[in-house]
C-alpha cells in the first residue's frame, strides 16, 4: 500500500504565497508522476501541474508564472510553490502520484487533501 499525506494549506491574503508538501510512503518502488490537482467548491476536479519522471512539466494555463511544481524521488515527495494567489484559486489542493509499487501494477494514488483559502 502507498499513502499520500499533504500539507501546507491555510488561509492568504491575494499576493500572497504558500507552499504545499506532499510525502508518500509505503511500499514503493519508483514513481513515475507527481502532480497537483485541485477542487473548488461546485466544481470538478482540474490538474494544476504535473512533473514527470526526468523532469518535463506541465502547468494549468490559470496558474502558469505563478506556481511551481518540484519533486524530489529521492524522499518521495513533491511540492507546489504557489506566488500571487488570488481568490480564485480557492480549494482543495490533493496531491496525486503513478507509482509503481514493490510488487503489483503501477497504480494513481491520492492523498486526502489539503484546503487553500485566499481572502482578504
Amino acid at each position: 500500500q502507498v499513502q499520500l499525506v499533504e500539507s501546507g494549506g491555510g488561509l492568504v491574503q491575494p499576493g500572497g504565497s504558500l507552499r504545499l508538501s506532499c510525502a508518500a510512503s509505503g511500499s514503493i518502488f519508483s514513481i513515475y508522476a507527481m502532480g497537483w490537482y485541485r477542487q473548488a467548491p461546485g466544481k470538478q476536479r482540474e490538474v494544476v501541474a504535473v512533473i514527470t519522471s526526468g523532469g518535463p512539466t506541465n502547468y494549468a494555463d490559470s496558474v502558469k508564472g505563478r506556481f511551481t511544481i518540484s519533486g524530489d524521488n529521492a524522499k518521495n515527495m513533491v511540492y507546489l510553490q504557489m506566488n500571487n494567489l488570488q481568490p480564485e484559486d480557492t480549494a482543495v489542493y490533493y496531491c496525486n502520484m503513478l507509482v509503481r509499487p514493490l510488487s503489483g501494477f503501477p497504480n494513481s494514488y491520492w492523498g486526502q487533501g489539503t484546503q487553500v483559502t485566499v481572502s482578504s
